[in-house]
């Protein structure tokens, strides 16, 4: 594994090129809408460790199906939600994951795939093709597993009547303007969750030492 790096360190430091670049009014609006996800977050209404996973199948950028029962077909399966292929903050999150995770995973025989409702066809492999990202970059089409999840949010408030901005929906397909938030979820062979860290910030997101600790666990748990 690489020598251990903080995400949440590099994240500090996009905030800092922020403050110092933008327009005070852009960056309120994003701190805004940040602090507003968070305080509207309720806990209780996202999916649950416990809870057993019902089948589903997702696309990968390169057009493989990957359905739940193959992905935990060998063991723990790893899912992390991200936005969307051009969103900054998860060209810093996946290429760390790649980096810290992914090798940990590979020698345990764990699968590790990235989940996103951004649209092959409209460019999702090019975060993957960017970083050379040994994982799959898998599409969830019109954000159904994570709304199954809980997880969906609005990107931004559209009010009633008036159409959904553009981009967003070019890159999704959808007439909504929802994105995951960012989680990571871990799907053990029984098809039971095992792990879930759900962050309503977009630039707070799970650290790889606390996914190898909960993977650790639950090696332990089936191994006594």
């Amino acid at each position: 594994m690489a020598e251990t790096e903080s995400l949440t360190a590099q994240f500090q430091v996009l905030h800092a090129e922020r403050v110092r670049t933008w327009e005070p009014t852009q960056l309120a609006k994003n701190v805004d809408r940040r602090a507003r996800l968070v305080a509207d977050f309720d806990p209780t209404a996202v999916v649950q460790v416990g809870d057993v996973v019902a089948p589903f199948s997702l696309e990968s950028a390169d057009g493989q199906v990957l359905t739940l029962d193959d992905l935990v077909a060998d063991g723990p399966a790893v899912l992390i939600f991200f936005r969307f292929a051009g969103c900054p903050a998860c060209n810093l999150a996946l290429p760390y994951y790649d980096r810290q995770l992914r090798p940990a995973l590979d020698a345990a025989g764990v699968r590790l795939v990235a989940v996103s409702p951004h649209l092959p066809e409209k460019g999702l492999g090019a975060i993957a093709e960017r970083h050379g990202l040994g994982f799959p970059v898998a599409n969830d089409r019109s954000n159904a597993l994570a709304r199954r999840f809980g997880i969906s949010f609005d990107r931004n408030v559209v009010p009633e009547g008036q159409p959904t901005p553009g981009w967003i929906g070019d890159l999704t397909g959808t007439d909504s303007a929802e994105f995951p938030q960012p989680a990571v979820l871990i799907i053990d062979s029984d098809r039971v969750v095992r792990f879930v860290d759900i962050s309503p910030d977009w630039l707070v997101r799970t650290e790889a030492p606390a996914i190898l600790a909960a993977l650790a666990d639950i090696r332990s748990r089936v191994d006594s």
